[in-house]
């Protein structure tokens, strides 16, 4: 197979099933269970704010996502085929990332196959067009793990600094990744010979990450009043109190966690009331740190809870089958923004078939063949993957754990079941050929 012949085999799994899905949904996407980023990027657009309202600087999301949908909005308009469109883009661009890192660890054929299962995966055909952060995380998770894989074979420093500024951007997409460049540094760091060039790959990782990140952290303790890449600790405590692990059990997603007594309200409810005609200010550190507060009391007061929300974080993450109920109509605060789990609606027809039976067969599958594809890659490539599939986990368990937060790093599972998937087709067409030299 031609490299060519392989681009194009993957471009068209990557596009044709989410261009079907865009023309389906058509402009619903951006009018249901919409990330709240699109309301950071309209109000960026008109009026070079970034926060809730004009005038009005919020820190209160990762700004990475909102970023993208600004410079789509500012640069075209706000319509539904010109996220749709945009987003394809980025999946397709994804895909072939993954192809190349296939390519890298195995063979061509391994990184069409892995980058074709990646990116027909039943989740993220639905999940890919329409408004969620999620879709650059997929993006700069495949970008990181090839950046990865060269550093440690190359060691440069410039490609170090590189891999740092990615994770930097990832980062900026999503704050739970702030811990990842300690644990890459290390990654392309071994073997440690000679100790200054693993030095000097430590340093050019968490650099490149620390120069990214620094002028946003920056840009909130000026204009927000706290260094911080989000003020959205809320978050955090939703996914760690009492009432978690019961609204969790029953279907629902953290955000329907009710909120502490006497909380003050948070920044987008805030800029509610006040378009509604109820003038209400908000300090976004200080409540960040209420927040914060509550959940290391929790942590300290109740830690046989904590770890029952961690064991179900771990199972919810890593179940084939949704773990949240999926309604047609998002939850009231979903409403205003804030998206929880993002999983395909009750909708009927082949939406609901896709949920309730190809996506768990399709991760099945994957996982079957990933455990064994695992005893045919690289070490190097299986440490990674590793790496990166155990931090995942972890930040599930500090947090919550849902197949949105899975999904942009099942590329790498994808790879691994390509792997044994390929070995078998090499395995049996052996055997073909030595049936019919006997006969």
């Amino acid at each position: 197979m031609r490299r060519r012949h392989a681009y194009a085999i993957v471009l068209a799994a990557a596009v044709v099933p989410r261009a079907i899905v865009l023309a389906s949904e058509g402009r619903t996407i951006l009018e249901e269970l919409v990330e709240k980023s699109d309301r950071f990027a309209q109000t960026l657009v008109a009026s070079g704010t970034f926060g809730f309202l004009p005038g009005r600087p919020s820190g209160y999301t990762q700004p990475l996502y909102a970023w993208f949908l600004a410079g789509l909005y500012q640069v075209l308009e706000r319509n539904w085929l010109v996220v749709g469109i945009a987003q394809i883009a980025v999946a397709a661009v994804t895909a072939l990332l993954v192809l190349e890192i296939g390519r890298r660890v195995s063979s061509l054929t391994v990184g069409v196959v892995g980058a074709v299962i990646a990116t027909v995966h039943p989740f993220l055909v639905w999940h890919d067009v329409h408004v969620n952060r999620e879709i650059l995380d997929g993006l700069l998770m495949a970008a990181i793990a090839l950046l990865a894989l060269v550093v440690a074979e190359r060691r440069g420093g410039l490609l170090a600094l590189a891999l740092g500024a990615t994770l930097g951007l990832a980062i900026l997409g999503n704050a739970r990744l702030a811990l990842l460049p300690v644990a890459l540094a290390a990654f392309v760091a071994v073997p440690l010979r000679p100790p200054s060039r693993s030095l000097l790959l430590v340093g050019a990782v968490l650099a490149g990450a620390a120069l990214v990140v620094a002028p946003w952290v920056a840009r909130n303790e000026s204009r927000v009043g706290c260094a911080t890449i989000t003020t959205d600790t809320r978050a955090l405590w939703k996914a760690n109190n009492l009432n978690t692990r019961d609204v969790l059990e029953r279907g629902g997603w953290i955000d329907d966690v009710p909120e502490p007594i006497g909380a003050p309200p948070w920044p987008e409810l805030a800029a509610d009331l006040t378009l509604a005609g109820q003038p209400t200010e908000v300090d976004e550190c200080a409540q960040a740190r209420y927040y914060r507060e509550l959940v290391v009391d929790f942590w300290r007061d109740h830690p046989r809870e904590k770890l029952r929300l961690m064991t179900q974080a771990v199972a919810m993450l890593w179940s084939p089958t949704f773990s949240v109920e999926a309604d047609e109509e998002p939850a009231p605060e979903a409403a205003e923004g804030e998206v929880g789990a993002r999983e395909p609606g009750s909708g009927g027809g082949l939406v609901e078939l896709a949920r309730d039976w190809i996506e768990p067969l399709f991760m099945v599958v994957v996982y079957i063949a990933a455990v064994a594809g695992a005893f045919l890659v690289p070490r190097r490539f299986l440490g990674l993957v590793a790496i990166l599939l155990a931090y995942n986990t972890l930040a599930a368990m500090a947090f919550a754990g849902t197949v949105r937060y899975r999904a942009p790093f099942d590329f790498l599972l994808a790879i691994l079941a390509a792997a044994a998937l390929v070995r078998a087709a090499e395995i049996l067409r052996v055997r073909r050929r030595r049936a019919a030299l006997r006969m």
